[in-house]
């Protein structure tokens, strides 16, 4: 599981029956430097790696922080009808503690 900043959506014009009506969000996965700047307000461009696109029914917004799910643990959650994903928002973090 790894700790992304939602940066954006994304709209599918084509797709799985099973994900039809779904929400997509773009995020950016953060390395502890880029958890901690985001923490304290910093500058966002350092710890920040490629951003994917995630599966989202949690309802994020843009400048939140996420928990991903990643590759088959990202469509346990929809067993016993798996869908499709690649990368799925596990929780929305409200306070991350780094000590």
């Amino acid at each position: 599981m790894r700790i992304a900043e939602v940066i954006g959506r994304c709209t599918l014009s084509v797709c799985h029956p099973s994900l039809r009506g779904a929400k997509w969000v773009i995020g950016v996965p953060l390395t502890q430097e880029g958890i901690q700047g985001v923490v304290a307000g910093k500058s966002k461009v350092a710890g920040r790696n490629e951003a994917f696109v995630i599966y989202d029914d949690l309802g994020t917004g843009n400048g939140d922080l996420i928990a991903v799910s990643e590759g088959a643990e990202a469509a346990a959650p929809f067993a016993p009808n798996l869908k499709p994903t690649d990368a799925y928002a596990a929780a929305i973090l409200d306070r991350v503690v780094i000590e």
